[in-house]
C-alpha cells in the first residue's frame, strides 16, 4: 500500500500510467450533492436553523419586538444558516471536484484531498471485503476491508473513510451514484485476485440489489 503527493497526472486520477498488463475497470468520483447531503449533512443543517429562525422569532415577538425587532431576528439567524450551509456546500463541492476512484484488475486507487492531494494505490490483495450502503436509487458508499496488519489512519482518509471505524479504518467511496454496480465490480475483481493467487473465491460482503448482488452476499452492519 502506498501514498503518493503528485503534481501532476499522466494519466487522470492517476499518479503514473497503467503499467503494461493492467486494465482499467472503472473510474468515478462522488456526486457534490449527494455528498452535500449524506455526509456534511446539509438537510439536517437546514432543518436546525429553521428551527433556530422560528425559535427567535417566536421569542422575539412575545418579548414585544414588533415585525421589525422580529424581523431583524429572524433574518440574523438566515444570515448564519447561508454562510454555514454555503460553507459546508462549497467544501462538498471541493471534495467531489478534486476526488477521483479508479479499479483496476490490480488495485484500486482514490486521489483524494482539497488543499494537499495525495494518491492511495490499494492493491486487491490487500483488501478482503466489499461492503455496501446502498440507497433506492442505486447511489450510496462503498467500503472497503483492508486485509489483516494494513492499516490507514482515519484522519488521512476522512471524509473518505467508514463512519465511525476509528480502531480499524475502512477507506470509502463516497458518495458514488452507481454505487451498487461499482460493488459488483469490486467484488468480482476481488475474487478474481484471490482465485488467482490462492485457488479459492474471496468473501465480499454486500447489500446491493439482487440484480446486482455478487456471491457471498451479506448486508451493511447495522452498526455502520
Amino acid at each position: 500500500m502506498s501514498v503518493v503527493e503528485h503534481e501532476f497526472e499522466p494519466q487522470h486520477g492517476l499518479p503514473q500510467a497503467l503499467p503494461a498488463g493492467e486494465r482499467m475497470l472503472w473510474q468515478g468520483a462522488p456526486d457534490a450533492r449527494r455528498l452535500a447531503l449524506r455526509v456534511f449533512h446539509l438537510r439536517a443543517l437546514a432543518l436546525y436553523f429553521a428551527a433556530l429562525m422560528a425559535w427567535r422569532g417566536s421569542a422575539a415577538w412575545l418579548d414585544g419586538a414588533g415585525w421589525i425587532g422580529t424581523g431583524k431576528a429572524v433574518l440574523l439567524a438566515a444570515a448564519l444558516a447561508a454562510v454555514a450551509i454555503g460553507l459546508l456546500g462549497g467544501i462538498a463541492w471541493l471534495v467531489a471536484r478534486t476526488t477521483v476512484y479508479t479499479l483496476t484488475d490490480r488495485r484500486v486507487v482514490m486521489r483524494i484531498g482539497v488543499v494537499l492531494s495525495v494518491t492511495f494505490n490499494l492493491p486487491l490483495r490487500q483488501l478482503d471485503a466489499v461492503r455496501l450502503r446502498c440507497q433506492a436509487d442505486g447511489s450510496g458508499d462503498v467500503a472497503l476491508g483492508l486485509a489483516s496488519g494494513q492499516r490507514i489512519a482515519y484522519l488521512h482518509l476522512w471524509p473518505h473513510a467508514r463512519p465511525w471505524r476509528f480502531t480499524h479504518p475502512e477507506p470509502m467511496l463516497r458518495a458514488l451514484p452507481d454505487a451498487s454496480a461499482v460493488a459488483t465490480q469490486l467484488s468480482d475483481a476481488l475474487a478474481r485476485a484471490a482465485a488467482a493467487e490462492t485457488g479459492a473465491p474471496l468473501r465480499a460482503v454486500t447489500n446491493a440489489p439482487r440484480r446486482a448482488e455478487p456471491s457471498h452476499a451479506a448486508p451493511w452492519p447495522r452498526a455502520a
